[in-house]
């Protein structure tokens, strides 16, 4: 199986011979490319075009984060599986009203589902959760009454609110206290960790977009727009409860990640480098971990249903199956 890779360090990445080569002031190292799906730079790294040239060979995403840990891009290789049809189905299905809203309902009765059941799993271990599941039903019957997917994403935001709420009370820590939602700069060690996690999804679904006939520049629930990939903001809605709270829960519970590797940083918090390799290791732990698929009665990782779940938007953009997102057991 191809994995990814994250740098942390600074250094020169260039391609030597048939591998990629990575160099820093400490020591080199050799990545048989082979091996790579994709490629997450956080540290300061310089490259030249013959290394662009031979990962886009290889049909290798490089995706670039900045010294606070945030999403600034990624080196997108020339598609080699995008084809206009699908293309003119994708964009049909945005100018249709109709049919634009029977996806991102779709994307946000995912979500809504997904956030319930890790709301149930730690209700039925003892949390006291019932008003805050009651409020998430109570907005999940609107989906459907929904006009716009402008009031497709104000639902969407407030059951995610309510959603958070639980943190609290899942996680009893009280060096990881929610307060509220904050972003660029996170205010506390939660946010921190909440929007970080999120990015490295985000650039996950790119990364089997790619793999695919879709294009990830138009999405549904979120405006597709001049200035980035809004698909994969979409499809990230399903999964963030079922991998990302998840792993968040874990590494606080389990004091893999604590107070101390979190840092104040212009009007915000930072996590450390120890934290951030900490929490790719245990996403790459999930990813590649399985579950039990109720519709093909085997196993599958979590890589391998973000890949299906997009499968899945293929066949009803052709027309050949509706989309129905996917929803875990907890």
């Amino acid at each position: 199986m191809k994995k990814t890779i994250y740098i942390f360090n600074d250094g020169e990445i260039k391609r030597k011979d048939n591998t990629l080569y990575f160099e820093t002031d400490m020591n080199k190292r050799y990545i048989p490319i082979e091996d790579i799906s994709d490629i997450l730079v956080f540290g300061e790294v310089s490259l030249n075009k013959s290394l662009l040239t031979y990962i886009s060979q290889k049909g290798i995403l490089m995706h670039f984060f900045n010294y606070y840990g945030y999403y600034t891009g990624t080196y997108y290789p020339r598609e080699y599986l995008n084809s206009g049809y699908m293309i003119l189905m994708q964009a049909e299905h945005y100018l249709d009203v109709n049919k634009r809203m029977a996806i991102a309902s779709k994307f946000v009765e995912g979500s809504s589902k997904n956030m319930l059941n890790v709301i149930r799993y730690y209700k039925n271990r003892g949390r006291s959760l019932e008003k805050i599941e009651n409020a998430i039903i109570s907005l999940y019957e609107e989906i459907h009454h929904c006009k716009t997917t402008n009031q497709l994403m104000g639902i969407e935001g407030n059951m995610r609110d309510m959603y958070y709420k639980a943190f609290d009370e899942i996680i009893d820590n009280n060096d990881f206290t929610f307060e509220k939602r904050t972003r660029q700069p996170p205010k506390n060690e939660l946010n921190a960790l909440i929007s970080f996690g999120n990015s490295l999804l985000y650039v996950l679904i790119l990364s089997e977009i790619y793999r695919t006939h879709i294009d990830p520049r138009i999405g549904y629930l979120h405006t597709t727009n001049f200035r980035r990939f809004t698909l994969n903001l979409d499809v990230a809605e399903v999964f963030k409860p079922i991998i990302i709270d998840r792993i968040i829960f874990t590494l606080i519970g389990k004091k893999m990640i604590t107070k101390d590797d979190f840092e104040p940083d212009i009007g915000g918090i930072l996590l450390k480098d120890k934290g951030s390799k900490t929490f790719v290791q245990e996403f790459d732990k999930k990813l590649s971990s399985t579950i039990k698929h109720r519709q093909l009665g085997r196993n599958v990782s979590y890589r391998r249903l973000i890949r299906m779940e997009l499968y899945k938007l293929e066949k009803h953009l052709i027309g050949e199956a509706k989309y129905e997102p996917y929803v875990s057991r907890w």
